[in-house]
């Protein structure tokens, strides 16, 4: 058995080893946003704007499968670390095999259920009646994914806390370079559009999750055996409330995105700029924010399995300076894609096609408006991660939550009253603001605790 001792996460240089970590799982990060990105780009310039929106009616149903598999794969991944931290191989392995039992089990049932009910969910997530036929011929496609979706998401933490990172981040990067090669080939070649698309996408994702299995025959830090796929109703619990806060997160980012869109729709029929017009240009801004977010969640996920081996080992200085040095890199990080994003708006969105001078102009605004205030957010992020990694998931669910469901969600119904469909933007930065304050006032409470 590998002792604490042997272990580099108990004993190697905190920079060095969240360097190791956070890299690998930063370009994961940034490359699963790319299957949605390089959608919209290769769908903007072949199919239009119309299409571009079907992608963000369909984004929400997405992001519900993205939640259901990082709940089971960061709770498993918590789980994981702690027992590793402990000395606990045995029941590391269990953790993982119970959590490839659920994912099976959770991802056939959500695939059923979202195909038979694509037109109502399509409808509920802000389709009007010129972009829906669009959204239910990628819908019907990108739901067929989701077992494989699922599994190579979830799991990718795993491989990074069985200290894998490199290989965690190349299942990741195949799948995307091959969506990124099939996109152009089946939209623009085969004339496919829309459904050429989601197909690349699918595609792109069973890479993914072969490459993922291949690497859970050879675990470094456990043993897969028959024994750990004996289902354990408890540890299912376990690993899903360890991983509860991960799943509200994506959850309340479904909710948003229902609201936002259907806000869009109603207070942009108002406007000179028309119902279809915002909500596809701020889906756009949302999902150029994800490439930049997905750096901060690339730099927590990657500081997640040292936080929770040297709390599990009794290391609290360890753990602690991890969680410092993440929120510095992650507010850096923000700090600058704010300046790219408020310095050349333009060029960020033409990028995605040209369309009408209306388009162009709230496609603008949205950009800057809207993400005026992420800077703020990597603090949000890493401290939401650390309350995770430390065993902590009631914590992590409120701080997880906050930005989207205590903030976000209000200000959405509450600012276009007065301000019109551009209220919809201001509702960014007034729910960032908000949600750094409670981060903070919460972090700084557990860590004045831990230090007493």
């Amino acid at each position: 058995m590998e002792t604490m001792e042997q272990n580099p996460l108990g004993t190697a240089p905190i920079g060095r080893l969240l360097g190791k970590f956070a890299v690998p799982s930063i370009i994961s990060m940034v490359v699963s946003t790319l299957y949605n990105l390089v959608d919209q780009i290769f769908i903007g310039r072949g199919v239009g704007y119309l299409g571009n929106g079907a992608t963000n009616v369909i984004l929400p149903i997405t992001v519900i499968a993205l939640a259901l598999g990082l709940m089971i794969g960061d709770g498993a991944t918590a789980y994981f670390s702690l027992c590793l931290g402990q000395g606990e191989t045995k029941k590391a392995a269990q953790g993982v095999g119970n959590a490839l039992l659920l994912t099976v089990a959770v991802s056939v049932l959500l695939t059923l259920g979202s195909f038979v009910f694509l037109r109502p969910l399509c409808r509920l997530f802000g389709a009007t009646e010129t972009i829906l036929p669009y959204a239910l011929e990628y819908g019907a496609i990108i739901v067929l994914g989701f077992p494989f979706y699922l599994f190579s998401m979830g799991f990718n933490s795993v491989l990074r806390a069985d200290g894998s990172p490199v290989y965690a981040m190349l299942t990741t990067l195949s799948g995307a370079i091959l969506n990124t090669i099939l996109d152009p080939m089946f939209i623009f070649g085969f004339g496919m559009g829309v459904t050429g698309a989601a197909i690349a996408t699918v595609l792109g994702q069973i890479v993914s999750s072969v490459l993922t299995l291949l690497y859970l025959r050879r675990c470094k830090a456990v043993r897969l055996t028959r024994e750990c796929f004996v289902p354990q109703p408890k540890l299912c619990l376990k690993l899903c409330s360890l991983g509860i806060s991960s799943f509200f997160l994506q959850l309340a980012a479904t909710i948003v995105i229902a609201v936002m869109n259907n806000v869009l729709v109603r207070y942009g029929a108002a406007s000179p700029y028309g119902s279809e017009i915002p909500m596809t240009t701020l889906g756009i801004t949302m999902k150029i924010n994800q490439i930049i977010t997905g750096i901060v969640i690339g730099i927590s996920v990657g500081a997640q399995p040292i936080i929770g081996y040297n709390t599990g080992a009794g290391k609290w200085n360890r753990a602690r300076k991890t969680y410092f040095l993440a929120v510095g890199w992650s507010t850096v990080v923000m700090a600058a894609g704010t300046a790219v994003f408020q310095t050349f708006p333009e060029a960020i969105i033409g990028i995605f096609g040209s369309e009408s001078a209306l388009y162009q102009e709230f496609a603008v605004k949205s950009l800057t408006i809207f993400l005026l205030l992420i800077t703020l957010n990597g603090f949000q992020l890493c401290t939401g991660v650390f309350f995770q990694a430390i065993g902590k998931p009631v914590q992590a669910t409120v701080v997880s939550l906050s930005r989207q469901v205590l903030f976000l969600l209000p200000a959405l119904l509450i600012l276009p009253h007065f301000l019109g469909v551009e209220g919809a933007l201001w509702a960014g930065p007034v729910g960032d603001a908000c949600t750094f304050v409670l981060a903070l006032t919460l972090g700084g409470l557990e860590l004045r605790n831990r230090n007493v």
